[in-house]
């Protein structure tokens, strides 16, 4: 568990001697460490732990970091990796960007570096959380919408009027009006170009997954 508001990393090597090393490099660059000496311990603390990012040695017993990579995926944990070996080769380097990866570093490891590639990948995970938080809460609003407000929502961002909506409905001006007001309200928007945009995003979302 986060003990402070400090970005959490945690840290996957069966080797005793590297993770102890990479445990004192960090917490000396003031981030606060989780250490694992396998992948099947850190999968086992996963829920609780929440980091913000995974170091990760490429070749360890069981569970290597290509195949902790693919688990996480599974459970939906969308957490920044880092992969470090002494064994990189090319395939495994692609197929572990392909997979999300943020970077592939090789053993002996520079610090300053790895210490770069930690700190890049802690920011690019806050952002995927902050836009994944905003997004959750846009599914939220859309959600509290009554099938009504849903109607004039989808009409308002194509375009149309109140008058063409209350026409296209068959209710009267005034009542578009009030659902309109509380569609602003819930959506939390003040016009209809914010809410446009809102249901631009959703649709992409739809058809091609989240847009970060």
């Amino acid at each position: 568990m986060k003990s402070s508001d400090r970005p959490l990393v945690a840290i996957v090597d069966d080797d005793r001697s590297v993770l102890e090393s990479l445990v004192r490099l960090l917490e000396r660059a003031e981030l606060d460490v989780a250490p694992f000496a396998s992948g099947e311990s850190l999968l086992e603390s996963l829920e609780a732990l929440a980091p913000d990012c995974i170091v990760t040695d490429l070749s360890m017993p069981e569970i290597g970091g290509l195949e902790l990579q693919r688990r996480l995926a599974e459970r939906r944990v969308d957490c920044p990796i880092v992969f470090v070996t002494g064994y990189g080769d090319i395939r495994s380097s692609v197929q572990a960007m392909r997979a999300g990866a943020v970077d592939f570093l090789t053993k002996p490891l520079d610090r300053n570096e790895l210490l770069q590639a930690v700190r890049r990948t802690v920011r690019l995970g806050a952002k995927a959380r902050e836009a994944r938080r905003r997004r959750e809460d846009t599914l939220r609003r859309l959600a509290s919408l009554t099938p009504r407000e849903r109607q004039v929502f989808e009409l308002l961002v194509i375009g149309f009027t109140n008058k063409h909506i209350a026409s296209d409905l068959g209710i009267c001006e005034k009542t578009v009006k009030a659902h309109r007001a509380r569609v602003m309200r819930k959506m939390n928007v003040r016009s209809v170009a914010p809410l446009a945009r809102i249901a631009e995003r959703i649709s992409a979302e739809q058809r091609c997954g989240p847009v970060r």
